[in-house]
């Protein structure tokens, strides 16, 4: 069968960088770092005392306080950014036909904080189990597809994707799939995650993940540097509008971008640490540019997972330099986690819309904080660093990995 076109025309940000669309690409473009101290908790006895936080978001301006006391952080920043992402595509909800909507969101955890503060006060108690009538409803992770698809009415496919760091790109590839076979004209894709929590920083301390740079937390998140000594943990969400071509230029939409394919893999090596050569990553590229149809030399910038972790950042750089050999050093190399942090599994959707701005403008976001270089990176590759470069950049790759070895990648394609 003939597999129908996919574009994007439609995103919002909801970011440590930037509370909206044009926030955040001011932030991509500007090298700006979204780290500084915790707020949210007391951070006295945790060996990591920063995370990139989103600033001078209230929930009260954008929910009435009993709505917002029913939806745990991570579906708030959900609903907001769908909202925006829908407001910017232009859709005319009361003329599309809503069982041809779907909503496909990604979320790594899901409602962190509200079972860590049903579990504290429970052990704060007597031992009778008073539990909030909302707590299941506000922690499962697809409640928020569920308040997406409710709040506009969308009867097509709706579900969360849970692959860790890598859940909301697997909710954009998810997405494609649905409308290229003809199941749906437009999805709502995307992730949100909120684990700056006392549960979140705790249990990725223990796992000795987290940067501890706590001297000077706006430069901690430094992928490729030598120094580099793990991630900083962020929050928000992204969300993409994903319609079908014909759909979206029979109501002349805006067009961002196409998505051309996705790939998937596993690195089927360990519970954290990616394969030291990046096997998994290889061949998730490669997978990615054969279902997009294209050859490595058509690619012009990839956005990396690349987390500032001292095993990652290696083993995906050796696996670029694999796939894309001769050409390598011709793509501009990024990680936009230098400025945002790692948001788990909102990852791959910020990313994406990080990819698809840097298209549109001609113009590739940094990777900041890099001062020392390490001897295991090649020094070939174009790795942008601390300053935004300008370039024609006509395909866009975005890589996105999880714990557990799941690996996802996405390209996208200026229409010109």
């Amino acid at each position: 069968m003939q597999l129908k076109r996919v574009v994007v025309t439609g995103m919002g940000a909801l970011t440590p960088i930037g509370n909206n669309l044009e926030a955040y690409w001011e932030g991509l473009k500007n090298g700006k770092s979204g780290c500084a101290p915790i707020t949210y908790f007391d951070t006295e006895k945790f060996k990591t005392k920063f995370a990139c936080e989103l600033k001078g978001y209230n929930a009260q301006d954008f929910f009435d306080r009993k709505e917002a006391r029913k939806l745990d952080p991570f579906a708030q920043y959900a609903l907001v950014s769908s909202d925006e992402a829908i407001k910017n595509s232009g859709l005319d909800l009361e003329k599309v036909d809503k069982f041809r909507v779907g909503v496909v969101w990604g979320a790594g955890i899901g409602g962190l904080e509200t079972f860590q503060n049903e579990m504290i006060g429970y052990a704060g108690g007597d031992g009778t189990p008073r539990f909030n009538p909302f707590f299941i409803p506000k922690m499962i992770a697809d409640i928020a597809p569920g308040n997406i698809s409710i709040k506009h009415g969308f009867m097509g496919p709706n579900y969360t994707t849970v692959s860790a760091c890598a859940s909301s790109a697997n909710a954009m590839i998810d997405a494609l799939n649905y409308i290229r076979l003809g199941h749906c004209d437009v999805i709502v894709t995307g992730g949100s995650e909120a684990a700056v929590t006392i549960a979140g920083m705790g249990g990725f301390n223990a796992m000795h993940a987290l940067s501890t740079r706590n001297d000077s937390p706006e430069s901690a998140s430094r992928p490729f540097d030598a120094t580099r000594d793990g991630f900083v943990l962020g929050e928000g969400a992204g969300a993409l509008i994903l319609e079908e071509y014909e759909h979206a230029k029979a109501r002349g939409a805006k067009i961002y971008a196409e998505v051309l394919g996705g790939g998937l893999s596993s690195d089927a090596h360990h519970m954290t640490a990616p394969h030291p050569e990046g096997i998994g990553v290889v061949k998730v590229m490669e997978n990615c540019l054969q279902n997009a149809g294209l050859n490595p030399e058509d690619v012009d910038a990839i956005n990396t997972h690349g987390t500032s972790t001292p095993l990652g950042d290696v083993a995906e750089l050796k696996a670029i330099s694999k796939v894309f050999g001769l050409h390598a050093p011709n793509i501009n190399i990024n990680s936009t986690k230098s400025m945002t942090g790692h948001l788990l599994g909102a990852a791959g959707a910020i990313e994406a819309i990080a990819s698809i701005l840097a298209m549109e403008h001609s113009l590739v976001p940094p990777t900041i904080n890099h001062s020392v270089v390490d001897e295991n990176i090649d020094q070939s590759l174009n790795l942008t660093l601390n300053k935004a470069q300008e370039r024609e950049v006509n395909v866009a790759m975005s890589n996105t990995f999880g714990f557990g070895g799941h690996n996802a990648c996405i390209l996208f394609r200026k229409i010109k």
